[in-house]
């Protein structure tokens, strides 16, 4: 018998995250995902009237491919796929890999070479800019440990993440997007000796409600790219390229990261190093997401927690480009909710959210309490 939450989940992976129209062609790109949701993708596809095509991936495989594979291996699969990539008009991508640190061993040489191949000429280039696009995490026993909760507890709060009534959250974005599409200078305040400024004036302002990410709820743009100065200390923990980061902390100068620790400073640096633009940021993200409370080391649910911000050093998003260009995309997480410290978010020097709540009217609808 089919888990009605299943089914709720790809109707919404069809229906709203991609609005598939009869006869698109639609990617579904799986990495150890069960093939009884896959089935059921398939067939919410074809209802739709879409044609769907499936390519399914394993992450210790990808692993193997990693270890021993040389640009010409990796130049003919970026073609290859590159070319499937061009002639659909949507993808979904299903992440399932039960262990988030099976990169953590690959070389660092060898993963950027599968960045700046695979990555960047099939995804960045072509999935991102040119195909209607979601991305979904799928729930297994280790994101369960790693949120520290049950097996059914994690699969019970997956699924109301996951199924939240995306369209009503756009409609409340609204008001912080044309706010933010005023506002000029940004300050945020945190625990320990976070104080940083940036300016957003002018850059687009992109409101997340289901379209691109499965769990979503955030309202991104992107700083000017020379405007950063101050200290940001990220309490939120990291994993990035296999390994964990705790404390993150960066000092910002005319928008270049000049300092930076972690718990893992010889990664961090490596991954800061990558290129000229890793150490400058391509996002600035508000997260919103009611049902995202707690970190668990899963990028797609922590940049939505609620009360949250993200500042992420490396490429920016052609929908809010700043020109800073980059193979890395960091998504870092500080929260700003009493029980992470608290903290202040200002425009234009008005206080705009205190402790992870909005104090402005307009802005109410988008707490917590609210969106349930």
């Amino acid at each position: 018998m089919t888990d009605p939450r299943m089914q709720k989940l790809v109707e919404l992976l069809v229906g709203h995250s991609c609005a598939v129209k009869p006869g698109e062609h639609v990617l579904v790109e799986a990495i150890d995902i069960p093939n009884d949701f896959i089935r059921l993708l398939v067939a919410q596809i074809a209802a739709a009237g879409g044609r769907p095509h499936v390519l399914l991936k394993s992450a210790q495989v990808t692993r193997a491919l990693m270890l021993v594979g040389t640009e010409e291996q990796w130049d003919l699969s970026a073609r290859v796929e590159r070319t499937q990539m061009e002639a659909v008009q949507c993808y979904i991508g299903l992440r399932g890999s039960p262990n988030v640190s099976e990169l953590s061993d690959v070389p660092r040489d060898s993963q950027k070479l599968h960045e700046k191949t695979v990555w960047r000429r099939v995804h960045q280039e072509i999935r991102v800019r040119k195909t209607r696009w979601v991305v979904l995490r799928w729930p297994n026993a280790g994101m369960a440990q790693l949120a520290e909760m049950s097996t059914e507890a994690f699969e019970d709060f997956y699924f109301r993440v996951c199924t939240l009534d995306y369209a009503r959250m756009g409609r409340a974005m609204q008001p912080l997007q044309e706010l933010m599409g005023r506002t000029d200078r940004v300050r945020l305040v945190g625990p320990g000796d976070t104080d940083v400024t940036f300016s957003i004036k002018g850059m687009p302002v992109i409101g997340c409600s289901g379209k691109a990410n499965v769990p979503d709820g955030e309202v991104f743009t992107a700083p000017v790219r020379d405007s950063i100065n101050g200290v940001i200390r990220y309490n939120t923990p990291t994993l990035y390229r296999g390994v964990t980061h705790n404390d993150v902390r960066f000092v910002f100068r005319q928008g270049r990261i000049v300092e930076a620790s972690s718990t893992q400073p010889h990664h961090l640096l490596e991954v800061l190093d990558s290129d000229e633009g890793a150490r400058y940021v391509g996002e600035f993200a508000i997260g919103l997401n009611p049902y995202c409370t707690r970190a668990m080391k899963d990028i797609l649910f922590d940049e939505k927690i609620s009360g949250s911000i993200h500042l992420t050093p490396g490429e920016s998003y052609e929908d809010a480009d700043n020109g800073n260009h980059s193979v890395i995309h960091w998504d870092l997480v500080l929260r700003q909710t009493p029980d992470a410290g608290g903290g202040e978010m200002y425009f234009d020097d008005r206080l705009v959210r205190k402790d992870g709540k909005f104090v402005l009217p307009e802005l109410e609808c988008l707490n917590p309490e609210n969106l349930v």
